[in-house]
Parts: structure tokens; C-alpha cells; sequence
């Protein structure tokens, strides 16, 4: 089906690569940017903002996908979707049925884009695979030390953890995610499963009846001014009786699906925020295994959501995790996610165990704090939403993994009984508790730059804290230089005329990748937004927190982003 690629030995015996189709190609050197009269590069040059059917450089290029059938596609290799196609191959062995399922996944390798703290409940894998120590999971970590504090600039204030409270960690392990997820997709290939990283999905596809089809991958090949180059190749049609969605946090098909299906009519709006992460190597000697640490409180004031967490790992080195987490109804647009981080590793105690140390990898990425009232429907004709993309993390519990496995082992049954005719089990109505009220998306909360005191960051000392791009060299991202944006803008002229004239261009503080830059005009007076598209870590913010609601997140190419290793 897909060129041969790493994680399935049924992918190295499929079809081999798509045909390339040669192209003339003609790039404009600039253009009258959207609702204005001035003359500008264009930013946007995406195909999903501007059809090129109606562009003539791409009259006479083959737009004829090929297309291959699957029982039940998954759109993401994460914990969610991997746990859903085990689920779905240990199915079909009991009941003796023969059933393809396959994964497509944007990042180059299984766990590449898996980033979270992370602390691990293992209910859900001891039911999905009861054997998993002797099958080599890497949970090496188990909890052996619980400590939550309130902080003030320069003290720790401890409070105490009782048994039976959210935030009681007993019976849990401290992991790396991405060697975690990696290892459940070794487990997924081995009963089966066909893993396709690399292949990005960037479109839903729907029969005459309005049932979900499928899913197509991108096309790749094109130009950075929107044109196809000589290795243009379309993008490959996967139909599927049954498609699963779980990319992660704020997915963009889920997006697409929400407003097809009505989704979010009975639901209160989803609410996020960002959470950062580093991994340091420490001085052995402040080394305790199994040791976890939370925090709310400084740097953050105390009308702006969040908290820190600080994790020592048994990973063979003396290995901590650390992450800063800053809700996204925060209202100050001077606020900086990644400064206010940086910050706060130099707070007394945390300060004191990074002194000595080196910091080997950083990242970011959304997450959901809606709770349940923020879940939306979950069922549509044709498909399910699984996983982090429709919001199943437990705030309380600061967790989410093991309810995101939960959900794709949930939606395997029932996918396995639609295809198949098999009552694995009875359905049910919803169970639907009193809630709060959400006051409405985060990207509504900022106020006007003119209300707000700017907030003065210290310069990093290079050694706790650290430069934007230089952390940003840490998540070994990269994408292909030579393609359109894929942080597209629904207008170009917005940037310039309401975020930066409004609230002084929120977008270069919130992104934790500096990917969005305003730059003064190449000719006459006057600033322009730069999207430094390279940069992006895939984490959402942007999407979720524009106040004009302007930019659309989109895939790249398949393999582009970041390139964790066990964030």
C-alpha cells in the first residue's frame, strides 16, 4: 500500500512508492494580499486556502489518487490509537476473524511526536496486556515519593497528599512516553497491525451519504509559493468500514468533524493549555529515583492557571523530567508560556537540583482541561473520536494516558462488533453529571495590550535558563524547507491589523517554538508577520489561542516536525 517504511513487516510487502508527476512551475513573485489593497508576499499559500484549480500553474498536473480498503483505519500512533488496534487484533484472534487494521502516523517514527510528563496509572495496560513486565514494558520507574507544594518566590510551602486524593501517585510508574508508545507499537506490529509513520493525514473522506470514508494523506512535492516541483506526488485515498481518530490533543480532522457532525452541540467548550517540557541530566548526587514533585503557584499570579512538575527517573543515568504547565484562558498578551517556564526553574527549589546538571531535550504541546462536560460527542456515521483529540484527561488526577488507552480499547470493541456482527457488549445511554459552566474558548480571554502591564522577563544565564531557539534546537525538529506554510491564515491581513495593532502580536509569547515574528517591511514603514513555518513542534497553542481565530494548524509533509526521544 505505502512506500516500505520502519514499524510493518505487512508495509515492507505492500505496493512500493507513489508516481511522481512532472510539472511546469511558475512562482509568482508577489500578490495582492486577502481583504487589502496593498501589495504583499503572501503568506498563505496552502492549497487548502487557495484551490488550485483555479490556479493556473497547476493545469495539466495528475490529481488521480490511488486508493486502498481496510477494515478499521486509526489516524495516529498514540497511545489511544495503538491501544485501540492491539485491542481490535486480540479480537479478531479470539473470535477467529481475519481483520485489517493500519495506522497512519505524521511523525517519522512511532513516539516522535509523543510528548507529555509523564506519570503513568497502568490500569488500563494491565486489562489491555496483563503481561506486560515480562513483555518488556518500559515502565522502570515506580513512584516511591509524593510531594505537592504551593510556591512563593522564594519558598516551597508543602502540602500533604492523603491517601485516596487525585493526586496520590501510589501503584503508578514514572515514563518516558515516546519509548512507552513506542514499545506498544512494537506490540501492535507484532500481532499484525500495519504502522505507517511517516504519512501524515490531511483529509477526511466522506461517502455520497455523508458517512466518514476514509482518510487521504497529503500530497508532497510542492513548492513553498504553492506551485508543484518536479517530485510532486498526490497524496494515497485509505477507505476504511471503520475510521478512528485519535491525533492527540486539538486534532485538525477532528476539527473538520466537529463541524460536519455537530459534535460539540451538547458540550461545553474545550479548554487547554500548554505544558513544557525538558529532560536534564543531574548531579547523581540529587538523584532519587521514583521521586515526583508538583507545584502551583509562583511565577505565575494567581488569576492565571498552572502548575510544574518535576519527575526523577530510573532510566540508567540520573535522569529528571521537568515540565511547566500555563492554562490558555490566561489574559495578560504579554505573558510568555516558555519565559514564565524558564522563570521558574530558578525558584530555590528547583534550582538547587538542576545546579551541575545539563539539559539534553525540550518540547511542547496542548493539552486538554475542559474535564468531562468538555467531551463532545464521540460517534459519527463511519468513524470514532479517541484519545486526547476529543479530551479525555483527568484534571484532577493531572492524567490522561490511561483514559486515552481506555477509549481506543473502548472504540475497538465496539468497531469490532459493527464489522463483524459479534455483541461483545450491551450499549448504554450517557451519564451526564452536574458540571461548571466554561466561559468560553480561550481564545476569547486576552484583553487589549493597552489594559495590561507588559512583563519584564530576566535574560537567561544560559546555564538553568535558556534562549527560545536554542531549546527549540533541542526537539530536533525539522521540516522540508521548500513547502507551503502549513500554519495557514484564513487572511492574511489580520496579523498586522488586529493582533498586532490590538494586543501587540500575542502570537510571538504564546508560540513556545518562535515560529510567529513580526519584522519590520522590507520597503516603506510599517511591520509584517513572518511565519517561521521550520521551527513548529506540532503543539497547537497557536491554533487554540489566536484571538482572532485566523490560524489554521494543517499537516506539513509526512516525517516533518519534532523528533522527540522519550519525551
Amino acid at each position: 500500500m505505502f512506500p516500505a517504511c520502519r514499524y510493518s513487516l505487512q508495509a515492507r510487502r505492500c505496493v512500493g512508492a507513489l508516481k511522481a508527476v512532472h510539472a511546469e512551475h511558475v512562482a509568482p513573485q508577489v500578490c495582492s494580499t486577502r481583504s487589502s489593497s496593498s501589495t504583499l508576499s503572501r503568506i498563505t499559500t496552502h492549497y487548502s486556502v487557495y484551490p488550485r484549480d483555479k490556479d493556473p500553474r497547476w493545469e495539466g498536473v495528475e490529481m488521480e489518487r490511488f486508493a486502498d480498503e481496510a477494515d478499521v483505519v486509526i489516524v495516529g500512533g498514540g497511545p489511544a490509537g495503538l491501544s485501540a488496534a492491539i485491542r481490535l487484533k486480540q479480537l479478531a484472534s479470539q473470535h477467529e476473524k481475519e481483520l485489517r487494521v493500519c495506522v497512519v502516523e505524521k511523525a517519522s517514527q512511532i513516539g516522535a511526536h509523543t510528548l507529555s510528563g509523564a506519570c503513568l496509572e497502568p490500569t488500563a495496560l494491565s486489562e489491555l496486556i496483563p503481561d506486560w513486565k515480562e513483555r518488556g514494558a518500559p515502565l522502570n520507574t515506580p513512584v516511591t515519593e509524593d510531594k505537592f507544594s504551593i510556591l512563593t518566590e522564594k519558598y516551597r510551602i508543602p502540602v500533604p497528599i492523603l491517601p485516596g486524593l487525585p493526586m496520590n501517585n501510589h501503584g503508578n510508574y514514572l515514563v518516558r512516553l515516546g519509548h512507552f508508545v513506542r514499545w506498544l507499537g512494537e506490540q501492535a506490529e507484532e500481532l499484525g497491525v500495519e504502522l505507517y509513520p511517516g504519512y501524515a493525514a490531511s483529509e477526511v473522506l466522506f461517502h455520497e451519504d455523508g458517512s466518514v470514508k476514509g482518510i487521504a494523506t497529503n500530497d508532497v512535492g510542492i513548492a513553498k509559493d504553492g506551485s508543484p516541483k518536479d517530485v510532486f506526488e498526490r497524496g494515497m485515498e485509505l477507505h476504511a468500514k471503520v475510521t478512528l481518530f485519535g491525533e492527540g490533543c486539538h486534532g485538525h480532522l477532528a476539527k473538520q468533524l466537529y463541524k460536519q457532525f455537530n459534535l460539540r452541540g451538547n458540550c461545553e467548550p474545550q479548554t487547554y493549555a500548554i505544558g513544557l517540557k525538558e529532560l536534564w541530566v543531574i548531579d547523581e548526587k540529587k538523584w532519587r529515583p521514583g521521586r515526583t514533585e508538583h507545584s502551583v503557584g509562583w511565577p505565575l499570579n494567581r488569576n492565571t492557571y498552572g502548575g510544574s512538575f518535576l519527575y526523577h527517573l530510573n532510566e540508567g543515568e540520573p535522569l529528571v523530567a521537568l515540565g511547566f504547565v500555563v492554562g490558555l484562558d490566561y489574559t495578560n498578551p504579554y505573558l510568555s508560556p516558555f519565559r514564565e517556564f524558564q522563570r521558574w526553574k530558578h525558584h530555590p527549589s528547583i534550582m538547587s537540583t538542576l545546579e551541575g546538571g545539563n539539559r539534553i531535550a525540550y518540547g511542547a504541546r496542548a493539552l486538554n482541561e475542559g474535564g468531562f462536560q468538555s467531551i463532545p460527542k464521540l460517534t459519527f456515521p463511519g468513524g470514532m473520536l479517541i484519545g486526547c483529540s476529543p479530551g479525555f484527561m483527568n484534571v484532577p488526577k493531572i492524567k490522561g494516558t490511561h483514559t486515552a488507552m481506555k477509549s481506543g480499547m473502548l472504540a475497538a470493541e465496539s468497531a469490532f462488533s459493527k464489522i463483524t456482527d459479534e455483541n461483545l457488549q450491551s450499549e448504554t445511554g450517557p451519564f451526564l453529571p452536574e458540571h461548571v459552566a466554561i466561559q468560553g474558548l480561550d481564545a476569547d480571554q486576552l484583553k487589549p495590550a493597552k489594559d495590561c502591564t507588559p512583563i519584564e522577563y530576566p535574560k537567561p544565564d544560559g546555564k538553568i535558563s535558556f534562549d527560545l531557539l536554542s531549546s527549540v534546537a533541542l526537539s530536533g525538529t525539522n521540516h522540508e524547507h521548500d513547502q507551503p506554510p502549513h500554519l495557514t491564515l484564513k487572511d492574511d491581513s489580520v496579523p498586522v491589523a488586529q493582533n498586532l495593532a490590538i494586543y501587540d502580536g500575542p502570537e510571538q509569547r504564546f508560540c513556545p517554538a518562535g515560529v510567529y515574528e513580526y519584522v519590520p517591511l522590507e520597503t516603506g514603514d510599517g511591520m509584517r508577520l513572518q511565519i517561521n513555518a521550520q521551527n513548529c513542534v506540532h503543539c497547537k497553542t497557536c491554533d487554540i489561542k489566536d484571538p482572532s481565530q485566523n490560524i489554521n494548524w494543517v499537516v506539513p509533509e509526512g516525517s516533518g516536525g519534532p523528533a522527540y526521544n522519550g519525551m
